[in-house]
């Protein structure tokens, strides 16, 4: 039996760490695009596309091309093809519909993961951002 855990938590982020917030978002949305485009193409030109070939492409441009996806968290890009690898197995399996492309402001999230957070008592501390104005 499989269990996940999740936690809904209600932020009161400062101003720039909301933008921290909108620019992690962005480059999710981004990198889900880009693997979601590319694994099209690479499909129609009659090859197995697969998120590790795709990440490995995608981190290949990155220092030239994307090279803005490093202000934020490496999770926001990275876990996108995950993500997207889970999409395509459902819709293989026929559980989901095919993945569609994301589009701003509908349901924007982004990925942190388990080494970029801590929690103290009832205070959160991600490591980009730092810690509550609260404080």
């Amino acid at each position: 039996m499989i269990v996940t855990l999740t936690h809904k938590i209600c932020l009161e982020p400062t101003f720039k760490q909301e933008e921290y917030f909108r620019k992690a978002c962005g480059t999710a949305r981004f990198a889900w695009n880009w693997a979601l485009n590319e694994w099209q193409h690479q499909y129609e030109s009659g090859l197995k596309p697969t998120a590790l070939k795709l990440k490995k492409q995608f981190n290949a441009l990155k220092p030239v091309d994307f090279y803005w996806t490093y202000k934020v968290t490496k999770y926001a890009s990275q876990q996108a093809f995950i993500f997207l690898q889970t999409a395509f197995n459902r819709f293989f399996n026929g559980t989901s519909s095919y993945p569609k492309f994301k589009k701003k402001g509908h349901h924007d999230s982004f990925y942190v993961g388990n080494d970029q957070f801590n929690v103290k008592g009832n205070r959160l501390k991600i490591q980009c951002i730092g810690r509550d104005k609260n404080a």
